[in-house]
């Protein structure tokens, strides 16, 4: 029997930059350090059998070549061969035994991180003659093309070439990175709400439509492409319009700003930057709910926090905060204590990890 192979790959916690990525925008993830473990058994047969320590320890099974959608967390897996077949490689049978820290449904790219680790696995024993950029393209199709959830590609460039320690600033038209060292006066949080969220239709699937119903109005293809002049008849559009296609705008430009403040390690402006995204993400975008609005509020509170905002896509998952070097975890902590009391909600602090 052919040696087992392991493999592994990063959740993400988008700094700023959210809901940009399908419009080819800015985004400024950062790695965290609860990761996704695989470990890849080939087999004989076309079958690949799977079982989750997270989700589920019974095995689960299916033929290779006859993935069919609507398996649960198991079409992130089937999404992969499928994928993997459809780009012309020859993908056998095998079991896996996935393991993963990465919370679901807190917006921190656990099924990314998933079929990025997969990938990773099946590309030392397939020996793919594919890069970390082409690994981060086929796990997004696999997402989109297999799973149905309409994401960019942020996710997944995040999980296979992030690092803990710097940030990724990743311009998703071209793909180019720039990795941006965090500053020192800094510590990046991450508080999840308790409030699971599922990408695959629903809220997000809708604003994304808007976005690109008001891009369409506004004659272009996608919102990166407003210019100034393109800018000034965004508010001439519906109302509901308006607000999504000045999210998408102006947090473009928010990222930019991040980054500036990064190379400067000027914490009290990437702290105001936050606080502005979360605002435009629950005025303009309306992803948010009373709950995380509460949750970021008592973040912003707190004197040792420079900035709060929602991350991911929203509609619950997780906060990310930017607080004072050394400060964090007392932070975090009396953050989340407060929030359990005011809201009821349970709350957990993910970075610092535990």
């Amino acid at each position: 029997m052919a040696e087992a192979i392991r493999a592994d790959a990063p959740g993400r916690v988008n700094l700023i930059g959210e809901h940009t990525d399908y419009h080819e925008g800015f985004v400024l993830p950062v790695a965290i350090p609860q990761r996704t473990h695989v470990l890849i058994q080939p087999r004989d047969e076309r079958y690949v059998r799977a079982r989750s320590s997270a989700l589920s320890h019974e095995w689960v099974q299916y033929e290779v070549g006859r993935e069919t959608p609507g398996r649960s967390w198991l079409d992130y897996v089937q999404g992969v061969t499928a994928t993997l077949a459809r780009a012309g490689y020859d993908v056998p049978g095998f079991d896996l035994h996935i393991d993963s820290t990465i919370p679901v449904g807190a917006g921190l790219s656990s099924s990314a991180a998933l079929e990025v680790s997969l990938l990773r696995g099946l590309r030392i024993l397939l020996n793919l003659p594919v890069d970390d950029i082409e690994l981060a393209r086929l796990a997004q199709a696999a997402e989109t093309g297999f799973v149905g959830a309409p994401v960019g590609i942020m996710d997944h460039v995040a999980c296979s070439v992030g690092r803990e320690g710097e940030a990724l600033f990743l311009d998703t038209r071209t793909l180019m990175i720039e990795r941006l060292p965090l500053p020192h006066s800094i510590e990046i949080l991450v508080i999840d709400s308790g409030i699971s969220h599922a990408l695959a239709g629903g809220e997000y699937a809708v604003r994304r439509r808007e976005s690109f119903e008001a891009a369409t109005l506004l004659g272009v293809e996608r919102l990166r492409d407003v210019d100034e002049a393109t800018r000034e008849r965004v508010e001439n559009l519906p109302p509901l319009l308006a607000r999504r296609a000045r999210h998408v705008i102006t947090e473009n430009g928010r990222v930019l700003a991040a980054v500036a403040a990064l190379r400067e390690g000027d914490a009290p402006a990437i702290g105001s930057l936050l606080n502005a995204s979360h605002r435009s993400m629950r005025d303009d975008y309306e992803v948010s709910t009373p709950d995380v609005d509460a949750l970021v509020a008592i973040g912003q509170r707190h004197p040792d926090i420079y900035g709060a905002r929602l991350t991911g896509g929203g509609f619950g998952g997780a906060v990310v905060l930017v607080a004072k070097a050394g400060t964090g975890r007392t932070a975090a902590e009396e953050i989340t204590h407060t929030y359990r009391q005011q809201t009821g909600r349970p709350g957990a602090v993910l970075v610092p990890a535990p």
